[in-house]
């Protein structure tokens, strides 16, 4: 049986396996964080960190479907120094993906001057995305928005940067979000946040099933893997080749990592089956994939990814 590479390289970090947790899920506290860089996951991303911690939004605030989940968080975290301490005080072999926002741009702003004056020479995700803060809009749909903040993070922020954008639905968005962050030297970008503002009602009792903004929240899981693979696909053939992909929603099996990969994502993060399962979808998911890729006869994910075919007239 020919041995199976799993590895990938995304900016300055190496991740063995190509599994990680979405920001948001088994990150927000140093025993949660640490469960999964025990775990067969590949590496680790952080909890969106503001400057301040947060309490997030009212509970409840989560809830489990059929196909998914929904939910309404408001970006619940310990604050930037918790994960910055966490990480200088964490031996491990895993890379570890720091995330952050801000519900305003200067926030952010501010705390990626604070991770360019620390010791932290990782990954670092900026969270452009998140749908579920009350009054404030998702800055990845705001074009100027978003050109206006990477123009003043890239003027001083010089390590590994991503950014994560939310779902996207239209031919011309992809274009004209790839033509502004292909002006920029990012690592790579994180492809897609939850599907914001859907809404799930309990028959039964005739309400909504979260308390937060009426009920509306990001819809993940299954629900959502086909717009991620859209996502990934439209960015991999407009983004710089240098300019690496995370994909993100709907995994469920290696057949869905599978796909993404296919698809153009370097690696793929898991969200909702990682809530509903538990850090040992790390390693069911792995071992799916292992096992379609030798049924396939790819020994490494370069052997595949990218390579998604069209139908020929």
């Amino acid at each position: 049986m020919a041995t199976i590479d799993l590895s990938a390289t995304i900016g300055n970090e190496t991740f063995h396996h190509p599994f990680v947790n979405a920001a948001g899920v088994c990150d927000e506290t140093a025993p949660e964080m640490q469960s999964v860089l025990d775990s067969a996951a590949g590496g680790l991303t952080t909890k969106s960190a503001t400057l301040a911690p947060r309490a997030g939004n009212p509970k409840p605030r989560y809830f489990d479907t059929d196909l998914g989940s929904i939910n309404s968080m408001g970006l619940p975290n310990q604050g930037l120094a918790y994960y910055l301490d966490f990480i200088a005080h964490t031996e491990t072999d895993k890379p570890i993906d720091l995330s952050v926002t801000g519900t305003k741009p200067a926030d952010q702003v501010a705390a990626l001057q604070q991770i360019q004056a620390s010791n932290f020479t990782g990954l670092c995700e900026l969270n452009l995305s998140c749908p579920n803060v009350v009054g404030k809009p998702q800055i990845g749909y705001d074009l100027d928005a978003t050109r206006a903040i990477l123009d003043q993070v890239c003027a001083f922020y010089e390590k590994p940067l991503g950014v994560k954008l939310p779902p996207y639905f239209d031919l011309q968005q992809y274009d004209a979000m790839a033509a502004i962050l292909n002006q920029y030297p990012l690592t790579y970008i994180n492809a897609i946040n939850s599907v914001g503002n859907g809404l799930v009602i309990d028959p039964n009792t005739e309400t909504v099933v979260i308390k937060p903004k009426g009920g509306f929240g990001g819809i993940g899981g299954q629900y959502i893997k086909p717009v991620a693979l859209a996502n990934v696909r439209a960015f991999r053939q407009r983004l710089r080749p240098e300019i690496k992909i995370i994909g993100t929603g709907g995994v469920t099996t290696g057949t869905d990592a599978f796909e993404l990969i296919l698809c153009g994502a370097d690696i793929v993060e898991l969200g909702t089956v990682v809530m509903q399962e538990g850090v040992s979808a790390f390693a069911r998911i792995t071992h799916e994939l292992e096992t379609l890729m030798q049924e396939k006869g790819y020994q490494t994910l370069a052997d595949f990814r990218g390579h998604l075919k069209t139908q020929s007239n």
